[in-house]
């Protein structure tokens, strides 16, 4: 027997489960993973939402109301910072191994044999292909439904071409409210003075500049990309750029990674899904090392006011 029903779904995924097994055994890490599941569905049934499924190192859940889907998303992300401080006490959080990613989509969809299908239930998975580290996605659909003061917690990414599906979808990025934030709080001018005011990209000698206004900012050979770069090795929507605790956080959406070379450092850091701060200057090879002179590259500097020659 099959209903139609007007739900939230959310669909979340552990990214970086995959190399536990390397480093850790296939027995530690299988048994930490479910661990890490069973504890993110506990938080799910505590705020009365329903497991739909497990899958692997992810997860489906459905809500009646949107706004419970949203707090029970940031008690989610808290949990797993919890287990992360546990299992990995020395280590700096961008360093612990397993990130949560989660989307969410609200809309009708139809339930038959306890699981959900539909169009809200495919977005809501193909919002984990663009999610970052440690990142929400939601619709716009969803964040409507929202009361005033939860709507504040989103910011609007623009319009994002999932996979499988010709219309694009107006996406929105829950904000964290956490250690920048404070920081700005406590050190007040000292930090102001400091932080950047835009952010110059270069590719094929063309520099354009662009201002914390105006992120976040895509970068691909998609028609939405404010950055377009023509190669067959650069996804439609390969990067992003967003402003966030008062730095440039560069966002890996793309198949083929995004390597980010600074000029200070001779490595070259490689992000599949992940997430860096951008500083002080140097280039970002989309799809390929700039090592590799065939490789589609766009330099970037961060500028800061007082900067000379800022356009």
């Amino acid at each position: 027997m099959q209903q139609t029903l007007v739900r939230c779904v959310m669909f979340a995924d552990l990214r970086g489960s995959t190399g536990l097994y390397e480093t850790l055994g296939n027995a530690f890490a299988t048994q930490l993973v479910s661990r890490t599941v069973s504890v993110l569905g506990r938080v799910i049934s505590s705020q009365d939402g329903v497991l739909v499924k497990t899958l692997g190192d992810g997860l489906m859940a459905t809500f009646d109301e949107p706004a419970t889907a949203i707090q029970t998303a940031v008690d989610m992300h808290a949990a797993l910072a919890q287990i992360g401080h546990d299992e990995w006490a020395d280590a700096e959080p961008q360093h612990r191994p397993m990130k949560l990613q989660i989307g969410l989509a609200f809309g009708e969809m139809v339930e038959m044999s306890g699981d959900f299908f539909g169009d809200s239930v495919n977005i809501a998975a193909r919002l984990l292909e663009h999610c970052g580290d440690n990142e929400t996605l939601a619709t716009s659909m969803l964040v409507e439904t929202l009361p005033a003061h939860d709507k504040l917690k989103f910011r609007r990414l623009d319009l994002l071409q999932l996979r499988g599906r010709v219309e694009p979808v107006e996406v929105h990025v829950l904000e964290r409210h956490d250690a920048p934030d404070l920081a700005a709080t406590m050190f007040g001018n000292v930090l102001a003075a400091t932080v950047p005011s835009a952010l110059r990209l270069t590719w094929l000698g063309a520099a354009t500049v662009f201002t914390t206004s105006e992120m976040p900012l895509v970068l691909g050979r998609g028609e939405q990309a404010q950055c377009w770069i023509d190669d067959n090795r650069v996804s439609r929507s390969h990067a992003r750029i967003d402003w966030h605790g008062g730095a440039f956080q560069l966002v890996d959406l793309s198949s083929n990674g995004t390597h980010v070379k600074f000029a200070a450092d001779s490595e070259v850091v490689t992000l599949r899904r992940g997430t860096c701060t951008l500083h002080g200057s140097g280039v970002l090879g989309l799809g390929a090392s700039p090592s590799d002179p065939s490789a589609p590259c766009v330099g970037f500097e961060v500028v800061h006011p007082g900067d000379a020659d800022i356009r």
